[in-house]
């Protein structure tokens, strides 16, 4: 109960060491995760998300249940020898990113994708509202 004080108040003497935590670390959020933005357009929205440094191949999406899963995964390694075989520079960079978006209302089988310049476009046309039918029950 003490620890859903909201705007994140420090006068929690509980969450002190949680409050330090996030601060040091920078944030709640262990992993970050990439910047989106989502227009409506009318007829359909479109969601662009920001993967600087990603290869199309790295990007995965997926559509299970009303849930669209935007999932993208980076490894790359640099690595320099001399002559010998020995190292003079070895760099790794690893980074995993996942976001998930409600996606009812949409017609899902109608979603389209383009990745260019380091932002994924998608084109989520919106469903059409079903009109309600109406049928005569026969009495019996």
């Amino acid at each position: 109960m003490f620890g859903m004080i909201p705007f994140e108040r420090n006068d929690n003497l509980f969450n002190v060491f949680d409050n330090f935590e996030r601060n040091f670390f920078g944030g709640s959020n262990a992993v970050a995760a990439f910047r989106t933005d989502i227009r409506d357009e009318g007829d359909k929205f479109v969601l662009e998300a920001e993967l600087p440094g990603f290869n199309k191949e790295d990007i995965q999406l997926h559509v299970k249940d009303g849930i669209l899963t935007i999932t993208a995964q980076h490894n790359e390694s640099n690595d320099e020898k001399d002559k010998k075989g020995n190292y003079i520079r070895r760099e790794r960079r690893y980074g995993s990113f996942t976001r998930s978006f409600d996606v009812s209302g949409i017609q899902e089988h109608a979603i389209t994708a383009a990745y260019n310049n380091g932002v994924l476009e998608l084109n989520l046309p919106k469903a059409q509202p079903e009109a309600p039918v109406s049928r005569q029950i026969e009495i019996r």
